[in-house]
Parts: structure tokens; C-alpha cells; sequence
């Protein structure tokens, strides 16, 4: 998965398309995504020893993976990976680097 926690992406699908945000979770596993502020879903929650606030919570809930987009420069972008060989102490070692597709730049 090109997306990572922290990362600023836009909805390109669903109901809060065109809605951005950064990531707050990012589930590889299940090839999820949590976006701040979308996505928001009512909860009805009883008092228990962890929460004493009850009744009805909104909160993020998650999205595929596949209807975010990263946003490099306040404009959607395709990410790919860039595998760069490193020699370090004799050995070769490989380092991927994720990259904007349509720039070539890398994003770390």
C-alpha cells in the first residue's frame, strides 16, 4: 500500500468525494485507510469503564485504500516505488523510495 500514516490524500470516491485530509491510520493488512473529518459515521455508544460518555458519537470510519489519492502540491497524484541499490559495508542493499509518477520526484 503507497499510502502511509500521516500523508495529506483526497477522496476521489464515495460519498465525500473531493474531501481532503490526512491519514490517521493506514491498515495495509486490510488495505484500509482512515481520513480526518471523512467518512464520519454515527455510533450509539453505552457508558462503560473505559467511556463514561454515552449516546450517539460520530467518527471516522475507514475507506479502501484504492478511493484515496496522494496530494502532491494541493493536486491528486499517482504514486509508484523507485528501487535504489545501496552498497553499505561491502553488501548491496536495496532501498525502495515512493514516487510521483507524473514529476519523477521522490516523497521520501
Amino acid at each position: 500500500m503507497k499510502i502511509k500514516k500521516g500523508d495529506k490524500v483526497q477522496i476521489i470516491a464515495g460519498k465525500d468525494k473531493g474531501k481532503s485530509g490526512k491519514v490517521l491510520v493506514a491498515d495495509a493488512k486490510n488495505n484500509k485507510v482512515i481520513v480526518e473529518g471523512c467518512n464520519m459515521v454515527s455510533k450509539h455508544v453505552k457508558p462503560s469503564a473505559m467511556t463514561t460518555q454515552s449516546g450517539i458519537i460520530t467518527k471516522e470510519a475507514p475507506l479502501d485504500a484504492s478511493n484515496v489519492m496522494y496530494l502532491y502540491n494541493g493536486k491528486p497524484a499517482r504514486l509508484g516505488y523507485k528501487v535504489e541499490v545501496v552498497n553499505e559495508n561491502g553488501k548491496d542493499k536495496k532501498v525502495k523510495h515512493r514516487v510521483v509518477k507524473s514529476t519523477g520526484e521522490t516523497i521520501d
